[in-house]
């Protein structure tokens, strides 16, 4: 019996994950995601397809990153998330791998940095820093201690001053 044997592969998100990550996400955050500030950049446009990244094991998505393309005051970078792992999957090193994965391809892709809301404790440690307070106008509410970056260019905090929004990203999605 191999009952304790893991097949994780990481993938390229495509259209056919959706259903699946659309349940981690409700599973991991709840019905309140959607009016999260940075759920309504999300629905400004669509997250990049070839930047966002799932982990199946055995088949079955457990986790999944997000990236969207966003102008965050003067800097072209990408707002990772939601990034959620299944709570039978929790721990692994899952999440941490599919942020790894996400940055070094945006980095990749050029994007000038990778913004986040986010817990300190946990992104800190994987490259990402504090936002100056207050410095991003999120469209609703956010607390400014959790707004993270992990930046790409020397002077990455001193453009990131003004409004995250959305960006449109030509060819981001031409793989739909």
């Amino acid at each position: 019996m191999n009952m304790l044997k893991h097949d994780l592969v990481y993938l390229t998100e495509d259209a056919s994950h959706d259903a699946a990550i659309e349940h981690i996400n409700e599973e991991a955050f709840g019905p309140g995601r959607h009016v999260r500030a940075a759920a309504r950049i999300r629905e400004q446009g669509p997250h990049d397809l070839s930047l966002s990244f799932i982990c199946t094991d055995d088949g079955e998505t457990i986790a999944s990153v997000r990236m969207t393309p966003v102008l965050a005051g003067g800097v072209k970078g990408h707002l990772l998330g939601p990034l959620a792992v299944r709570p039978s999957h929790k721990n692994r090193g899952i999440g941490r791998e599919l942020l790894r994965i996400a940055c070094a391809a945006a980095k990749r892709k050029g994007s000038e940095a990778v913004v986040l809301v986010g817990d300190p404790p946990y992104y800190g440690p994987l490259g990402f820093e504090k936002v100056a307070w207050n410095a991003l106008t999120f469209p609703g509410p956010v607390d400014p201690a959790r707004v993270l970056v992990m930046p790409f260019a020397a002077d990455t905090h001193e453009r990131l001053k003004g409004v995250i929004a959305w960006r449109n990203d030509e060819g981001a999605n031409s793989g739909v």
